[in-house]
């Protein structure tokens, strides 16, 4: 019974760790304008730290096209609303 219990707790850290890493790799996707974890270089918008329902907003404005963008309303329709939510709760988590 406990080895049971063992694995069933080892299956979810990893269920866990694997759903971090599906989310950095949709965040890896925004470096190129907003930098590695969010750090971006001069110029462009930061969004490491930044509030996470702030973000949601942006992303979503953007996606419903409220905030017009050169790339952002094309990139945010790549993902879906929980995506989006996921996306903006790591860069929030991210120390500035």
């Amino acid at each position: 019974m406990k080895w049971l219990a063992a694995g069933a707790l080892c299956a979810a850290a990893v269920g866990a760790q694997a759903q971090v890493d599906q989310v950095r790799v949709w965040a890896s996707a925004c470096a190129n304008c907003h930098g590695t974890d969010g750090r971006a270089l001069q110029g462009n918008e930061p969004l490491a730290g930044k509030d996470k329902d702030e973000l949601v907003q942006k992303l979503m404005d953007f996606k419903t096209g409220r905030k017009p963008a050169t790339l952002m309303h094309q990139i945010s329709k790549g993902y879906s609303d929980e995506q989006l939510q996921q996306i903006a709760a790591y860069f929030a988590a991210q120390k500035k």
